[in-house]
């Protein structure tokens, strides 16, 4: 995953209400039932598909509960298929997800999958909505066919029988839709005013992805969308537009989308001097600071949708000298965060980006083990944190 612009650029669950417990008992009992029901991992595709019983073993050990990985559309179907609600069709390759479900099933680790990226065949280009939706609707229906738990694949010659593949039930719909780098165009002039195009064709995204996904009658699915970055600049003029969360989620509900089963967002801080519990001074931003805004607005608009942190994360110094915080910041930082999200009971999970630096500079350095594989404070803090 590319460094977030400078970084300050860059079905149906039970909905459950925000109203404060009105005694200390009462709160003890909430903040100890959503301990319980919070899932708690990573996501780092980089380490996951390349290093992948590397990757495992960190997991294992760091006791996450779940890991989050890409079905990438334009890799698994590079040619279109012929019959594109067939998980079989021969244009298909899932080899690296069936291995990585594998790994994480015999590891007692959840999946949760989130399907992006349009082949060249379906769209102009992969962070553009597809020409059809229909295509990707159907590609949704056939990922979730194939790790539906009950779908059997040919032996390989060590192998005497067939084999199932292990069930993958959360879902998210792309990713950062709010973000140029993962969908354009981000506003568009109608009727001689700028309005969030992003907005509306990713409401197109989320319904064929949810329709895809449930269409398989499976008990249990979720699929969650927004998965939106932490800020945007609503400035459609500008060389690089993009579209704030609160903004993207309002043109959400006018663009038609109505049904998913929970939000996802990405509450990254926005400097090196900002704690988790800062609270931003842009009203463009969302972080953890003021993740309440966010579930006001989907109350408001959505009847109290379930929230997810698919990712998060701190960057250190070094290597990173602009965003980057010292080693002890960032394990002391990265327990607050998880307290944070633990005490807010609409979180259902938490998800941290990475487990490894990644190599290059300009990407990514918030794991929590350096690129040379030597273990951050923040491992340790992980491994301790209250579940």
């Amino acid at each position: 995953m590319s460094k977030r612009v400078a970084l300050t650029l860059v079905l149906l669950l039970v909905a459950a209400g925000v109203a404060i417990a009105t005694s200390s008992t009462a709160e003890s009992a909430s903040k100890q039932t959503s301990a319980s029901r919070m899932l708690v991992g990573f996501y780092d595709d980089e380490s996951v598909f390349g290093r992948t019983d590397w990757a495992f073993t960190q997991l294992k050990s760091l006791r996450a509960n779940v890991v989050r990985i890409t079905i990438d559309w334009a890799s698994v179907a590079k040619r279109r298929p012929k019959a594109a609600a067939d998980p079989a069709d021969k244009a298909y390759n899932w080899t690296a997800i069936d291995n990585v479900v594998e790994k994480a099933k015999a590891r007692k680790i959840n999946i949760v999958a989130a399907i992006y990226g349009t082949p060249r065949w379906a769209g102009p280009a992969k962070n553009r909505l597809p020409r059809k939706v229909t295509d990707l609707r159907l590609f949704s229906f056939a990922a979730a066919k194939r790790y539906s738990g009950t779908f059997s694949v040919e032996p390989l010659e060590s192998e005497a029988e067939p084999k199932v593949l292990p069930a993958v039930r959360r879902w998210l719909a792309w990713n950062e839709p709010n973000n140029p780098v993962f969908l354009k165009p981000q506003w568009k002039m109608v009727k001689r005013q700028w309005r969030p195009q992003s907005a509306y064709d990713y409401a197109k995204i989320c319904s064929a992805v949810y329709a895809g996904v449930h269409s398989t009658g499976l008990a249990g699915e979720k699929v969650a969308c927004g998965v939106t970055g932490p800020r945007g600049n609503d400035a459609p003029r500008s060389s690089r537009p993009s579209t704030s969360p609160l903004v993207f989620l309002t043109w959400l509900r006018r663009a038609g989308l109505k049904r998913f089963d929970a939000y996802a967002h990405h509450p990254y801080y926005g400097s090196r001097l900002e704690k988790p519990a800062t609270v931003p001074k842009s009203k463009k931003a969302i972080t953890l600071g003021n993740i309440g805004l966010l579930i006001k607005q989907l109350n408001a608009l959505y009847g109290g949708k379930r929230l997810w942190v698919t990712e998060y994360g701190y960057q250190t110094l070094p290597p990173d000298r602009l965003f980057g915080v010292p080693y002890a910041a960032q394990a002391k930082y990265l327990q607050q965060a998880y307290k944070l999200a633990r005490n807010t009971r609409r979180i259902d999970m938490f998800v941290w980006f990475l487990i490894r630096d990644e190599r290059r500079l300009e990407g990514w350095q918030s794991g929590l083990v350096t690129v040379r594989g030597k273990r951050k404070p923040a491992f340790r803090a992980f491994q301790t944190m209250k579940r």
